[in-house]
């Protein structure tokens, strides 16, 4: 309520000198705190237009034009920021998160490190530039700027879940479990710790507690398909079938466009031989195909063998 009260005094501020150009600074910055960004960014541009050298204008001009979704302005803005003060360290940061977001992430990492060239205990550099070797593929030296990231701020929630996903794939599973423990200790309501937990412990046939994870998984995110899939086929795999169908069935009414869900309930019916049940989920994953993880060819080409052996055992 105090920024809004201090826009409306400042807008009157400018109605009576429009050349009052420390207040409109002020209100940009308020504007653009405020959710207010078009406004924003019509003061930025304006001051632009007075002081056309002026880094931190640049600065801001980004930080907005990523709010709107504009990655390319967004990089030309701290460009143009960082032409005009080449020191400062915030510049290249931002200017490594458009980088991540437009996937140039060879980009980013020069951006990253030249941030910590200047400050060699940046904690968020060092995740973000683990973050873009995670995406490289390039999991060794992800491993080492994860690490340094969780050492710097150990409540570093996404450092030390990616270190957890990279100990997942490469079979380190004590020390991704540790890892994904650790996230739901600063984050307890973070399904996809959950998740992955849920995933490990169905890998190794521990049902209570893959069972345990996965219902918390979708205890907070009732939308995580992945989480709906392994939890049936844990059931199926312990012959819990009405289990399985009824959690399916649920897992439709919160994502009822979900061909996969259908195609799973298609296969638990097939399970209790209820071949009509059966059939109309084939059906409605069908119709769904641009959804279907499964190979729409695939499904089609069961779909039409089980025709035919209707067809068959009917003549």
């Amino acid at each position: 309520m105090a920024d809004l009260e201090e826009i409306k005094e400042l807008q009157q501020i400018l109605k009576e000198d429009s050349s009052n150009f420390q207040a409109r600074r002020r209100l940009a910055i308020l504007l653009l705190d405020n959710g207010f960004t078009e406004d924003a960014l019509k003061q930025l541009q304006f001051l632009i237009g007075i002081f056309p050298s002026d880094a931190n204008l640049y600065y801001n001009l980004g930080i907005v034009y990523e709010k709107l979704k504009n990655l390319n302005l967004a990089e030309k803005a701290y460009l143009t920021a960082i032409e005009h003060s080449p020191e400062e360290t915030d510049f290249y940061y931002n200017l490594g998160l458009v980088y991540i977001d437009k996937t140039q992430y060879d980009k980013a990492i020069k951006a990253f490190d030249k941030v910590i060239e200047t400050d060699i205990d940046d904690a968020n550099s060092y995740f973000c530039l683990g973050l873009c070797y995670f995406k490289k593929n390039e999991f060794p030296i992800a491993t080492t700027y994860l690490q340094k990231a969780a050492e710097l701020n150990d409540n570093d929630i996404f450092a030390h879940f990616y270190l957890g996903n990279i100990y997942k794939d490469f079979g380190q599973i004590d020390l991704a479990i540790e890892k994904y423990n650790k996230v739901i200790q600063l984050c307890p309501d973070y399904s996809w710790a959950f998740y992955n937990l849920g995933s490990i412990a169905y890998e190794e046939n521990n049902l209570d507690v893959a069972i345990e994870n996965l219902s918390k998984t979708l205890e907070l995110n009732p939308h995580d398909i992945d989480a709906y899939k392994v939890y049936s086929k844990l059931l199926i795999k312990f012959d819990k079938l009405d289990e399985a169908q009824k959690l399916i069935q649920n897992a439709i009414k919160e994502n009822e466009y979900e061909a996969d869900l259908f195609y799973m309930l298609a296969q638990i019916y097939k399970l209790q031989n209820n071949f009509k049940g059966y059939e109309k989920g084939l059906k409605i994953a069908l119709k769904n195909y641009k959804n279907l993880t499964y190979s729409p060819k695939l499904v089609k080409k069961e779909f039409d063998t089980y025709k035919e052996e209707m067809k068959t055992a009917e003549g």
